[in-house]
């Protein structure tokens, strides 16, 4: 690990100053996904800013009639609380499914979020990779790619994005709150907070320099069954090779998200609308325009099986 300073600060204000003028900064909370890059070397920040003392901690109504969940929550404690659990059930099973306990003790919700692909060849830095080497190439391309995007990828980067809750908050339209190092606060949907990987892979976020996220919020509760289906190789402490989070109400309509498929949780309102129909119809939206490998051309299926699965039980 190469060395760096660090410093704690009370104001969320306060920690996106410094990260703005302080080049090579990086802020820290739980952890768990950063302190193993920085060992790796493959993150090398010149300075940490501790933000865990910002309070950014709690879990609260908002006047919409939904939940706004501070950056610190960690994810133990957002899967355990009654509102989440009762109201977002989705989000409450995805978080389970993910990491270990131990992890979800640490992690924050913002960390989650903003955690980084878990490619191995992003991982080995005796491999190109463009998304930790820009302009380096891409090895997984040619490579193990039995893990890797299946649609929403380009020439540039085949990598997933690894959160369970992620894909749970995408089908709930949860909102990201931020600040900026000039005081301007904006609310970013889900939607629109990863960045495609195009010829840019190693710009993962619309984030700005400096830009620290506050919270995130969730709309009013959508009434319906709540199903997360995680699909990987072991029942425990493992990737998903296709998840979905699904919301299905009486009336037959609903929303679905994916992960495990592409660079970020995998929804769309075409697909959506299709969801009366069947199966079949939201997943020949879903991957329209998939170009898998021939390694993990399987997900494909797996993903159409699994989506079957899921509408069938939710259904039911």
């Amino acid at each position: 690990m190469k060395a760096f300073t660090w410093e704690r600060v009370t104001t969320a204000a306060e920690a996106a100053t410094h990260a703005q003028r302080t080049p090579g900064a990086k802020f820290i909370a739980g952890g768990t996904n950063l302190l193993d890059l920085m060992k790796l070397e493959i993150e090398t920040p010149t300075h940490l800013i501790d933000v865990n003392g910002l309070g950014l901690d709690k879990i609260e109504p908002t006047p919409e009639g939904g939940l706004r969940i501070g950056a610190l929550v960690r994810n133990t404690d957002l899967a355990a609380d009654e509102r989440v659990r009762r109201d977002y059930a989705v989000l409450s099973r995805a978080l389970l499914a993910g990491a270990s306990g131990q992890l979800r003790n640490q992690a924050t919700t913002a960390g989650n979020l903003l955690q980084r692909t878990r490619c191995p060849y992003f991982y080995d830095t005796n491999q190109p990779c463009n998304k930790r080497l820009p302009g380096s190439g891409c090895a997984a391309l040619e490579g193990f790619s039995r893990q890797h995007a299946v649609v929403g990828a380009s020439k540039a980067c085949i990598a997933t994005h690894p959160s369970d809750m992620a894909v749970a908050m995408r089908v709930l339209d949860a909102v990201v709150e931020t600040v900026s190092p000039d005081g301007h606060e904006r609310a970013i949907p889900l939607a629109d907070f990863y960045r495609a990987p195009g010829n840019t892979p190693h710009l993962e976020t619309v984030l700005n320099a400096g830009e620290l996220i506050t919270a995130v919020t969730l709309p009013a509760p959508v009434k319906g069954t709540h199903i997360y289906r995680k699909v990987r190789d072991r029942a425990s402490y493992a990737f998903a090779l296709v998840s979905v989070a699904a919301i299905v109400q009486s009336d037959g309509t609903g929303r679905v998200a994916l992960g495990g498929v592409a660079h970020k949780p995998w929804r769309m309102d075409e697909a959506d609308a299709e969801i009366p129909q069947g199966a079949q119809a939201v997943y020949a939206r879903l991957f329209a325009s998939a170009h898998p490998t021939d390694e993990n051309e399987f997900k494909l299926l797996l993903a159409k099986r699994t989506l079957a699965s899921v509408l069938t039980e939710a259904r039911a």
